[in-house]
């Protein structure tokens, strides 16, 4: 049980950070490249498609196998320790980051109709969403990387005592 949790839980946390990490290299990226309309379209695009199955899966099921694998440690001090850290900054930076700081611009942006906004008014949303939504995005990206990174040394103290 313990072996399968550990799997479990570096599986769905190494692509909930190689999601974020992804996410950072490329889409915002492309997206910085694109006009005030686009990206806004884009973006509204996206937030719809992203609440899928798949997704929650790996988002969700990382932040419960991280509890259960840390709550399945408790009596090795130091693996718990490692776990119950990287389960709080998961929670904390990555959890907490997305439901209070990513998805209600998200929630803003999905009121919006873009399409009955003027230049400056795309110009003006974008420039307010895009800034606030890459730096919230930047703190999860971090915190999912050092969740995982955290794991990882865990596995191997766990195979070192």
């Amino acid at each position: 049980m313990k072996s399968i949790t550990f799997f479990s839980t570096t599986l769905l946390n190494g692509l909930s950070a190689g999601f974020f990490f992804a996410w950072s290299v490329s889409v915002i990226l492309g997206t910085k490249k694109v006009s005030n309309f686009t990206y806004l379209e884009t973006m509204q695009n996206i937030n719809k498609e992203i609440l899928n199955p798949l997704f929650f899966l790996i988002f969700f099921g990382s932040l419960a196998a991280l509890i259960l694998n840390t709550a399945l440690q408790f009596n090795n001090k130091l693996v718990f320790w490692l776990l119950l850290s990287s389960t709080m900054i998961y929670l904390l930076g990555t959890f907490g980051v997305t439901a209070l700081g990513n998805v209600p611009l998200n929630n803003e942006l999905e009121a919006l109709n873009i399409s009955q906004l003027n230049a400056l008014e795309l110009k003006n949303f974008r420039t307010y969403y895009e800034g606030h939504w890459n730096m919230y995005h930047n703190i999860r990206t971090l915190s999912t990387m050092i969740s995982f990174i955290l794991l990882l040394i865990s596995i191997f103290i766990q195979k070192i005592f």
